[in-house]
């Protein structure tokens, strides 16, 4: 064999060689805490069921597991992120500039935010103006906006309890403090012509409002322990803890199944996870992974997951979804607008 043949062949045989050690068959999955209990049983099952491994999972917030996933392709980047709200037209032009161009969108179903306290508490009805001028930063005073001075529920309304305003919540990397702002500070202040049409969505920094990370879980062990404390997470903790916690009921609106499912309940929202296309070929079970979590099986109207507190959407957009997974359709801008 002549040199340049040979020098060729390793070459191949060296570029073979990298190939495999970049394909894998464990899938990693990155994003939404409130996401994650539903995803770790599906990775369950599919490690369970198939002849791949079980997937590695890691609950980092809905923005964290969005913003390692645009990070790039290939080796060392997640192939799905979870999230609790729908990924930002600003977040698909960042995945696109790092070369993440062809990403598939699923909607699961829908859940709650729930504002939650322990179980050994009197019931509690709140309107989403209260929830707000008990956690912005700024509010209004005598016609003018001051720096937030409610220390007690009471100093709202005189009609809510005389003790402190504490209040347990996600992070700003969270999808869950995302929808908080949206469906409850934004739409409370919008109503409120000081804040303007836009509404306001700054949340106070003063200890009232304590983050308590990405764990959801955390938020339900401390209100058993703070007692009069609340604490915002999304209506699957509430079902797993009936026994430890009680969601507040807003507007007269207790947080269940059937207020979710119709909207009736002011605080519901859409669930999500995205796939990278890209990865399909050297991540090949990931498809596979993805029609099970699809499957009615999983989030139809009698699925695994609707024990765990999903609540399922309705079968034409569940059927909807599903196919956009099927197809691999790919998520443009001219969505998400």
């Amino acid at each position: 064999m002549n040199r340049i043949l040979k020098t060729t062949v390793i070459a191949a045989a060296v570029m073979s060689v990298a190939g495999v050690a970049q394909a894998r068959d464990q899938i990693r999955i990155v994003g939404s805490s409130t996401v994650y209990p539903f995803a770790s049983y599906v990775t369950e099952e599919f490690g369970a069921l198939t002849n791949f491994p079980t997937p590695v999972i890691e609950s980092t917030g809905s923005g964290g597991g969005i913003r390692l996933f645009c990070n790039g392709v290939g080796e060392g980047t997640p192939d799905i992120t979870n999230a609790s709200r729908r990924m930002k037209l600003s977040e698909l032009e960042r995945c696109e500039e790092n070369g993440v161009t062809d990403i598939t969108e699923a909607k699961i179903g829908s859940d709650g935010i729930v504002l939650g306290l322990a179980a050994t508490n009197e019931p509690i009805d709140l309107t989403l103006e209260q929830i707000f001028l008990a956690v912005a930063a700024q509010v209004p005073v005598d016609g003018e906006l001051v720096e937030n001075p409610y220390t007690n529920w009471s100093d709202i309304d005189a009609s809510l309890p005389d003790r402190a305003i504490s209040i347990y919540g996600p992070p700003s990397t969270s999808g869950t403090r995302d929808a908080f702002e949206e469906l409850v500070m934004e739409a409370a202040s919008s109503e409120m012509d000081i804040y303007g049409e836009e509404g306001y969505t700054d949340i106070r920094t003063d200890g009232v409002y304590i983050d308590a990370g990405e764990n959801d879980n955390l938020i339900v062990q401390r209100l058993a322990e703070d007692t009069g404390a609340f604490g915002i997470f999304g209506y699957s903790f509430l079902v797993e803890n009936p026994d430890t916690i009680m969601g507040a009921t807003i507007g007269g609106v207790e947080p269940d199944v059937e207020a979710l499912s119709s909207c009736e309940y002011p605080v519901a929202r859409s669930l999500w996870f995205y796939l990278k296309n890209q990865h399909a070929d050297e991540v090949p079970p990931m498809y596979e992974y993805a029609n099970m979590f699809m499957e009615d099986q999983m989030i139809g109207d009698d699925g695994y997951l609707i024990d765990l507190g999903l609540i399922p959407l309705p079968e034409s957009e569940r059927e909807q979804s599903r196919q956009k997974v099927a197809d691999r359709t790919k998520l443009v801008a001219a969505d998400l607008k």
